[in-house]
């Protein structure tokens, strides 16, 4: 197992767009094994490379008995949305209602360079839209409308993780951004 530390709201890293998995090696493998190891010890319904401080277009889920990974995700989403409480392990303990898509078709790939489809709705949906989103350097707290984005703010700041030393450093991805990635 190689449970590693997530990275906490207010790290730079989080807010970096991903760039896309180029090489499927075994870093990439090695990648993944990672955040599932971690995102099933937290736990979690999903895990991104940016929560882990790598700034590539990859993410693990669990949800349902479920467990999978996407590498570099393209998203076709429903025009029927839900509505529902959402958490992140980034920002750990703190859950609010969030409208998203009530389905997804996520393409995208395999660690292993194969093409991959994977169709889900409510609770996988809301998922891999939360991770996607975090290739894009988007929180969920991002999607909150006015009022209760202020008031997750509010809680975000007053919580006893925010501001921790370590949640601020930023570390290099060992695998090659070619200058875009953190």
């Amino acid at each position: 197992m190689a449970i590693q530390p997530i990275r906490l709201f207010g790290d730079p890293v989080l807010r970096t767009p991903a760039v896309e998995v180029v090489d499927f090696d075994a870093e990439l493998r090695k990648l993944v094994q990672d955040l599932t190891d971690t995102m099933l010890d937290a736990p979690g319904a999903g895990l991104a490379a940016p929560q882990l401080g790598v700034g590539l277009r990859v993410f693990t889920y669990h949800v349902d008995g479920e467990l999978g990974h996407l590498v570099n995700p393209q998203l076709t989403l429903s025009e029927d949305e839900q509505d529902g409480e959402e958490g992140c392990l980034s920002i750990p303990g703190l859950t609010w209602d969030c409208k998203r898509a009530l389905s997804v078709v996520a393409h995208g790939f395999d660690m292993h360079g194969e093409p991959v489809v994977i169709e889900g709705s409510e609770t996988l949906a809301r998922a891999i839209q939360h991770e996607t989103d975090h290739l894009d350097g988007v929180l969920f707290v991002d999607r909150l409308d006015q009022a209760t984005r202020k008031a997750a703010m509010k809680a975000i700041r007053e919580s006893d993780w925010f501001g921790a030393p370590d949640n601020l450093t930023v570390k290099l991805s060992p695998h090659p951004t070619r200058g875009l990635g953190i």
